[in-house]
């Protein structure tokens, strides 16, 4: 039988693997049916205050092959079943990256199925596109993209699964960054994001008015709004004469949660600025978010709020798909297996940005 015609024969059942950062995670989709999405979370890195490359690695070798066992066994299917191997090439940290890499060019060389290198970034895009049993709508092309997270900061303008365009970044720091180091000098607990959403609820977004940068068309900077954050908490403990956070949260009130409210709606005042100049000048109205930020409540409020002013569509993932998950892997590894779009087994994985 022609190798083309055997393969549409039966169900395509892609496995896709996720180790960029400290989750470990795979998924599988069964004829572009999301059947599972295991995550593996690294605690070791909490008492560090950030991910340790080399112990991120380490976690990573431990985790994978339970991970992928399990995401198979959710699934119903055996490896015998599977059509091709989907993978995260980059960005993320190259150690980590190794260790997914190598685990899926072995499984697929074992099969002998196609092997599929998989953006990380545009699997977050992509992460709108998973059929996962929810009836959630899905934006049409093309749509603008807010990619939020801990190392990105993007406006992408996704004309199709496989044609996407940087309109606009961060110029240094990520929102997801600055939140994680505002929250480091608070004295709060990593990740920060989360710790900076929750104490906002109870404090004053006005209390503290941050620097706001000024950069041109639709780029992004985070480096000044940190320095103001940390400018401003100096000169309060030197105003109030004590050396620590703890000293100074006895005497002022609400200390913390005004910090973080008022960090936090200035960082989203700065994204959402940007994404509506470029929704504007594009004409474009279908506009999504998505990355781990896109987890903020604020951030996603906003979205909801910018889009009746604005008379926007908006697309706002579940909580399950902004994190680093196999399951966006997935989605884009099926889109580009039906494509026949696979990768040679020498591709190595790649650290820096790139869409």
């Amino acid at each position: 039988m022609c190798p083309i015609l055997s393969r549409m024969s039966k169900p395509v059942v892609i496995l896709a693997i996720e180790s960029s950062c400290d989750d470990t995670s795979s998924a599988v989709i069964v004829d572009g049916i999301l059947r599972s999405n295991v995550i593996a979370s690294q605690k070791v890195h909490e008492e560090y205050g950030g991910v340790v490359p080399e112990l991120a690695s380490r976690a990573h070798q431990q985790n994978i092959l339970p991970v992928v066992d399990t995401a198979l066994k959710r699934a119903g299917v055996t490896k015998e079943d599977l059509s091709a191997i989907a993978f995260t090439r980059g960005p993320g940290l190259l150690g980590s990256l190794l260790v997914g890499t190598s685990f899926a060019k072995g499984l697929a060389l074992a099969l002998d199925i196609p092997l599929i290198d998989v953006n990380h970034l545009q699997g977050h895009v992509l992460a709108h596109f998973v059929e996962d049993g929810t009836g959630l709508p899905h934006p049409s092309f093309p749509f603008l993209c807010l990619l939020v997270s801990g190392g990105n900061s993007q406006i992408v303008l996704v004309k199709a699964y496989n044609n996407m365009e940087i309109i606009g970044q961060t110029i240094d720091d990520a929102a997801g960054e600055a939140f994680d180091k505002c929250a480091k000098v608070l004295g709060l607990p990593y990740p920060g994001g989360p710790w900076i959403d929750k104490l906002a609820k109870l404090g004053d977004p006005t209390q503290y008015p941050f620097a706001k940068p000024n950069i041109p068309n639709y780029d992004y900077s985070f480096s000044g709004l940190k320095t103001s954050f940390l400018y401003t908490l100096r000169d309060l403990l030197k105003e109030h004469r004590v050396e620590s956070v703890d000293e100074l949260a006895q005497q002022i009130p609400n200390l913390r949660e005004n910090f973080c409210a008022s960090l936090q709606a200035t960082v989203v005042d700065i994204l959402m600025r940007k994404l509506k100049k470029a929704a504007k000048d594009l004409g474009v109205t279908q506009v999504a978010v998505a990355g781990g930020v896109s987890a903020n409540s604020a951030l996603r409020e906003a979205f909801v709020d910018y889009g009746k002013r604005y008379h926007w569509t908006v697309f706002i993932p579940p909580f399950s798909f902004t994190t680093d998950n196999a399951a966006m892997v997935c989605q884009a590894g099926y889109f580009k297996y039906l494509d026949n779009d696979f990768c040679a087994i020498d591709e190595v994985p790649f650290a820096k940005t790139q869409i």
